[in-house]
């Protein structure tokens, strides 16, 4: 029996297999007029090929809570109903396949307003100019050079973006989706309050470790109380902002001793799983690649928390990802790039484990 397609049952959902799909932003959504920010034909055919190749559990991409938190004009939102609905079709259809569908809330703070990851190579479209606007942060440290200075956030618009990510969360489950996922990962907003590195504030939400995470868990009690009990919320974390890795780098930021420490913390709150990646908040960090590069970070969670981990990172293989699950580093795996290449890797990978998966009966001649 294969380790990577053993179902698990996160509070009283089961997903069929351990193979999942991570958010990855597809930037092409319409940046403006009545369909703004709603997934269309290109969304439901990128969703839908990956559930029709029997990954378990898909996790649309980083979906706004509001206009202003978008990646990109052309980024998903959840924040009226047009979007709700436009979402129902891509649901539906991935329960008729048997995969369960999840959805990223995001914000992205001081990374937002730039241009599409191949154009200009998402180089910031700065206030004032077509489609741009100002971004908004826990302080107002721009995020590279070139990108604009944030907006400081108040104490008030704070607050008002805790209650858009419990307004998107009611949403997503009227659109359908099964599983909510909170970004706090890659240097957008949530990870931005998260780390000194980017926050520099000193009033509630700034300063100490208590401060700082204030902001996340306001968020995930705010996403809890709308979602229902019997469905499960993750939290997607970069564990390390990679600075206390390089020992000549003198500059404080969050560090996989915080990550342990809040992941304790987010299980209190009622998150089931932490969807473990890194890096992203300090554009010239030195990061160390490689196969299963992140895989660590989520095993050290995984034990010293006893909270559910998703592993993500250059998993490319299913021999890999098996022994992954199997020597209990992960409850899951989440690829990204290789379900770009390969959308029925499920598929592929079951046959070389010798594992069973259900096909869509018009695929049958595959099984073959």
């Amino acid at each position: 029996m294969s380790a990577l397609f053993e179902p698990i049952t996160l509070r009283s959902l089961t997903v069929p297999n351990r193979l999942w799909m991570a958010p990855m932003c597809q930037y092409s959504a319409a940046p403006e007029g009545p369909a703004e920010g709603a997934p269309g034909d290109w969304h439901f055919q990128h969703l839908a090929a990956r559930a029709t190749g029997g990954t378990g559990l898909i996790l649309a991409e980083a979906t706004a809570v509001s206009p202003e938190g978008r990646i990109t004009p052309y980024d998903l939102g959840l924040w009226n109903d047009t979007q709700t609905e436009a979402f129902r079709r891509i649901t539906d259809f991935l329960k008729t396949q048997g995969t369960v569908p999840g959805i990223q809330l995001a914000h992205a703070g001081r990374k937002a307003s730039t241009e599409r990851t191949w154009v200009d190579r998402g180089a910031p479209i700065l206030p004032g100019q077509r489609h741009g606007w100002e971004p908004v942060a826990p302080s107002p440290v721009p995020f590279d050079d070139g990108f604009a200075t944030p907006a400081e956030l108040s104490v008030a618009q704070i607050r008002e973006r805790v209650a858009q990510f419990g307004a998107a969360a009611r949403r997503a489950l009227a659109a359908g989706f099964q599983v909510a996922e909170i970004h706090g990962a890659h240097g957008y907003l949530i990870n931005e309050f998260l780390s000194p590195f980017t926050n520099r504030r000193t009033d509630e939400y700034g300063g100490s470790y208590e401060n700082r995470t204030r902001f996340a868990l306001e968020v995930v009690d705010a996403v809890r109380a709308v979602w229902p009990d019997e469905l499960p919320v993750f939290f997607r974390i970069s564990a390390t902002d990679w600075l206390t890795e390089d020992e000549s780098d003198a500059r404080e930021g969050w560090t996989a001793d915080d990550t342990v420490r809040f992941a304790r913390e987010l299980r209190e709150h009622g998150v089931d799983l932490l969807d473990t990646s890194t890096g992203g908040n300090v554009p010239d960090a030195k990061i160390t690649t490689g196969p299963g590069y992140q895989v660590p970070f989520a095993e050290r969670v995984r034990k010293e928390s006893g909270l559910a981990v998703g592993a993500v990172g250059l998993i490319t293989e299913a021999r890999q990802a098996e022994k992954i699950i199997a020597d209990g580093q992960a409850d899951a795996v989440l690829l990204g790039r290789e379900l770009l290449r390969s959308p029925s890797f499920a598929q592929h990978a079951a046959r070389e484990l010798g594992a069973e998966i259900t096909l869509p009966q018009q695929y049958h001649r595959a099984a073959v």
